[in-house]
């Protein structure tokens, strides 16, 4: 692939992804990591998206009504994302040749779980404990494949958010482990000034994309296109998972 190519493709995916973070409300990093792990490496991918997954969470994170009583409520996570991230960040950055595999995993096990899957409900006596484990296995995937929605999203979902806090609440999730992963990659030397630089260039599309899919959200069905959305996630993090045996 020329380089002229793939400049291209990782603005086109980036303003793709962008859409359907615009649309859903998440999943940018989801589908960069999905798209871009196909073209690069995981480790440049996850370098790749910091600063526009930075950006368009702090974002969502800061317009929500709620984020004192959220911080309050979920701290134990937050900490066990970040702490499961940053040990987790070791086996991303040292660019280990399964990553995409288990990148594939992530994304196809995700996606089957948000399609089929009924809606579940976490008891209150259970959230003491359940938050923090939680956290620390969403922690251990972020750090591994570079993608934090499992088991967050859908655990976010089983607590019985109202929807704007549910959406700030997966702005914080999505937030944090971001800047763990970021801090996690810097530490070992994964992450450069360049890439960085790289990463400050693909906020533009992604913001364009954000832009677009917002428009979009209120011409379409959300559920129509959340829905296209997750199947093509679960084909092509199925094609990823089993790149090795083809």
């Amino acid at each position: 692939m020329s380089e002229l190519v793939l400049v291209v493709a990782v603005a086109a995916t980036f303003f793709a992804a962008g859409i359907v973070k615009g649309v859903t409300g998440m999943g940018l990093p989801t589908v960069g990591m999905a798209v871009l792990g196909a073209m690069i490496s995981p480790l440049a991918a996850a370098g790749l998206l910091i600063v526009p997954a930075v950006a368009t969470n702090l974002w969502q994170l800061l317009s929500g009504p709620a984020l004192g009583p959220l911080l309050r409520r979920l701290w134990p996570m937050m900490v066990a994302i970040s702490a499961g991230t940053l040990a987790g960040a070791a086996w991303l950055a040292s660019g280990h040749a399964h990553a995409t595999t288990v990148l594939g995993l992530a994304l196809a096990i995700y996606a089957a779980y948000t399609l089929c899957a009924r809606q579940l409900r976490v008891p209150a006596a259970a959230e003491p404990w359940l938050s923090p484990l939680v956290g620390a296995i969403t922690g251990i995937v972020t750090g591994t494949t570079g993608v934090s929605v499992m088991p967050a999203v859908p655990y976010l979902q089983a607590l019985g958010l109202a929807r704007d806090d549910l959406v700030q609440a997966l702005g914080l999730s999505f937030t944090v482990s971001t800047i763990a992963l970021a801090v996690g990659l810097g530490a070992r030397g994964a992450v450069t000034a360049d890439q960085l630089g790289l990463s400050l260039l693909a906020l533009v599309p992604a913001l364009a994309g954000m832009w677009a899919g917002q428009w979009l959200r209120g011409r379409i069905p959300a559920a129509t296109f959340r829905r296209v959305f997750l199947i093509c996630l679960l084909l092509l993090g199925s094609q990823m998972a089993l790149r090795p045996l083809l």
